[in-house]
């Protein structure tokens, strides 16, 4: 992570009082099952500003996906209702009509899915599906259309684009489909790119360069991104700002150096720990214990606490996301009084070690 600094003072950047280009205030998502209807989020709220990058982190089930579908209004059929605002660029997306929310996705705001080879329609070129996304939502010529895709495919790194634009899928490698992936959710320039688990399937070396894609597409074009991921080494690297989710709700909200070094939220640190690469090279590899509450039990107050080393009298009572100065935020009374240990190999860099400091 060489660029620390530039990257704190980015994410410190979108913390100054200009108004956000995505602001989500109480989120709750709820669907029909046949026990009933369930409440898999609630009370999520966070702000993502223009070219900012945002990695929402936490373990499977805890509703980072969701999350990022109910931004595009792409939830599935037993989706039973949604509470809230999501404000982009100043328009709610709940209250938008399904006409309106068309305009928007794939051009204002674009979703790099988690499995490319399932995302990809396997009868037409690669090249046929970037240029429909660009002829949906302007008016360009098929030859215009093809051109511009070719650019795109060689700005995300496509060896030989006039041979591969008329590839399809199946005679792509992982790594090549996650790039048309790419290439076909920034066709159309959109203000705000959502990758949900964009590096899964792909192996170290691929992973690593689609983050510097994702990361210098950010840069260079002023595209915020919402990095959805349960690898926190992920977000050290790629992103300025890391949100913490735990059970449906938004448990801690820091720059990314706050977070690894000087985590607020007992899951946060328990999180951080329990990570190989971020823990000792020798002895027991710490651990959370217990397990995530079923989303049909949720525990009244704090929903962490029956796996809390901290926890005390107080958090059986309802916790809210709480300022905790300096732009940060935090979903437990007892923030102040705990000192927590981040990751045991921090990243080395100035931001990291002024934050180690304070």
């Amino acid at each position: 992570m060489e660029a620390g600094q530039p990257a704190q003072r980015r994410a410190e950047g979108a913390r100054d009082g200009a108004r956000p280009l995505l602001s989500v205030r109480g989120l709750g998502i709820r669907f029909r099952t046949a026990q009933g209807v369930w409440q898999a989020t609630r009370r999520i709220d966070f702000d993502i500003a223009p070219g900012e990058r945002v990695g929402i982190v936490g373990e499977s089930g805890c509703g980072k996906t969701i999350t990022g579908l109910s931004i595009l209004r792409l939830l599935p059929g037993n989706f039973a209702g949604l509470d809230g605002k999501i404000l982009f660029d100043g328009t709610d997306l709940a209250s938008c009509s399904a006409w309106q929310m068309r305009a928007i996705r794939g051009k204002r705001i674009a979703m790099i899915f988690q499995e490319p080879m399932s995302a990809l329609d396997p009868v037409f070129t690669v090249g046929h599906q970037i240029a429909e996304t660009l002829r949906v939502h302007t008016d360009v010529s098929y030859e215009e259309a093809r051109a511009k895709t070719l650019e795109m495919l060689r700005r995300v790194g496509i060896a030989s684009p006039e041979r591969r634009i008329d590839d399809y899928p199946h005679q792509l490698s992982g790594g090549m489909r996650q790039r048309v992936m790419i290439a076909a959710s920034l066709i159309c320039g959109p203000q705000l790119l959502i990758a949900d688990e964009p590096t899964t399937a792909l192996d170290v070396t691929v992973q690593a360069q689609i983050l510097e894609l994702l990361r210098d597409i950010s840069e260079t074009s002023k595209t915020a991104l919402m990095l959805i991921t349960h690898d926190l080494g992920v977000v050290a690297e790629t992103c300025t700002r890391m949100i913490t989710m735990y059970a449906g709700e938004v448990i801690e909200d820091a720059t990314v150096d706050e977070a690894l070094v000087r985590p607020l939220h007992p899951y946060t640190s328990g999180l951080l720990r329990s990570l190989p690469h971020l823990s000792p090279r020798h002895g027991r590899l710490p651990s959370i214990p217990g397990r995530v509450p079923s989303i049909a039990e949720m525990p009244a107050g704090c929903r962490f606490r029956a796996r809390c080393a901290h926890a005390a009298k107080g958090c059986e009572a309802e916790q809210k996301l709480q300022d905790a100065g300096g732009g940060r935020k935090v979903r437990c009374w007892r923030f102040a009084e705990l000192n927590l240990p981040g990751a045991l190999h921090p990243p080395d860099t100035p931001a990291a070690a002024k934050v180690a400091t304070q």
